[in-house]
């Protein structure tokens, strides 16, 4: 009888959290060693009807308002029993509210393996909500870390070395090709055809989080506009703060020029028009954007923060610069404009880095090994 595997993640919302975990789904469906269930936190999303062709059964979901209130002991004990019933042999929990629900799930279930991810190294989580996450590392049996930046990160806050393992985002490629001209890529993403020659330096972020510092990049978008006034900003993301960069892009004398997106659901489309690819962040785990970026044959100028450096190589397919250096991030925005040669050829190295190193089936091996060995101790 084949093991059988639950993926829970926190919902079907557009998050790289959540798009990992279901691209993770497929692949084990696909792999056929493994009976994979899948289960949520919330059902709501855009991204449920990317596994509607996969054959998992009842998705439940389990709906939580806190980590302390009836509600959550409901759902808690709901969690464990249809854990029980389903007959869980491992469980993969892929952020925050979901190691903490589902180890505890797992553990009063007495499931034979679990398995928490870690996918940050700072900026995102308060005190108190560090140290449950702790508690929750305790009773999983393993810790998946998605760059040895998160792995160190762990380690330093007292996971056992031994627990942790690194497995790199695995990044499909064919979602980002495209067949469309770059007329029609505009109209898709919402854009005027007035604005066709522009030469675009996008960012693909969410406008929840601070720590994604939108105004570092807005900062070296003017610096970039006074040298290359042709330069023009796509900024891609959603959230709570879009008003107040909104309104530092006018500050700034750049409301012009960029372009606020919203939720961007034509990757391809989007990078297919852009020259150059930016993330700004103070902290992240693994970028799922960079990756994206690379693999689209975009040269990249991110922050030096979390993974980044695992995946860019200094000067060969990107440039690396201090969180917060908008100064420094300008330059090399610029320098890359007026080289579109260079540019060019950093692009092409970044997608054959990807596509050697950060394939889906690497990603594939590395977890269906894990799985093999916690299943045997």
């Amino acid at each position: 009888m084949k093991p059988a595997v639950l993926q829970l993640i926190d919902s079907f919302n557009q998050g790289g959290s959540e798009r990992q975990a279901l691209q993770l789904t497929r692949l084990l469906v696909e792999s056929g060693r493994f009976k994979v269930h899948l289960a949520s936190l919330s059902p709501e999303g855009i991204l449920r009807d990317s596994i509607s062709d996969l054959d998992l059964g009842e998705i439940p979901s389990f709906p939580l308002n806190s980590f302390t209130d009836q509600n959550a002991v409901k759902q808690l004990r709901r969690f464990v029993r249809w854990l029980k019933s389903s007959r869980i042999d491992i469980l993969h929990t892929h952020d925050f509210y979901t190691n903490v629900f589902g180890m505890a799930g797992g553990g009063l279930a007495r499931l034979p393996v679990r398995v928490a991810s870690m996918r940050e190294t700072a900026g995102m989580r308060s005190a108190a909500q560090k140290q449950v996450q702790r508690i929750a590392y305790s009773m999983a049996h393993h810790v998946v870390a998605n760059s040895n930046a998160v792995r160190e990160k762990l380690v330093n806050d007292g996971v056992a070395p031994e627990k942790v393992s690194v497995i790199y985002n695995g990044l499909d490629v064919r979602r980002l090709a495209t067949t469309l001209s770059r007329a029609e890529s505009l109209s898709l993403l919402g854009l005027p055809p007035e604005i066709e020659a522009r030469r675009f330096i996008a960012i693909l972020a969410n406008m929840r989080h601070e720590v994604k510092d939108y105004p570092m990049f807005l900062r070296s978008a003017r610096k970039v506009k006074e040298a290359v006034p042709d330069a023009g900003f796509l900024l891609a993301g959603e959230g709570e703060l879009s008003d107040s960069l909104r309104g530092l892009a006018v500050e700034l004398g750049i409301d012009d020029s960029a372009f606020f997106l919203g939720r961007c659901e034509r990757v391809a489309e989007l990078l297919a028009v852009s020259e150059i690819c930016v993330l700004s962040s103070k902290a992240e785990g693994f970028s799922n954007s960079i990756l994206e970026y690379m693999a689209a044959g975009r040269p990249v100028v991110v922050t030096s923060v979390g993974g980044a450096g695992e995946v860019v190589t200094e000067g060969e397919t990107g440039y690396l610069v201090p969180s917060g250096d908008d100064a420094m991030m300008a330059d090399r925005l610029i320098a890359l404009l007026r080289d579109p040669e260079r540019a060019r050829a950093m692009g092409a190295k970044g997608k054959q880095v990807v596509e050697s190193k950060f394939s889906c089936e690497a990603q594939l091996a590395r977890t269906e090994s894990l799985y093999d060995r916690l299943l045997e101790q």
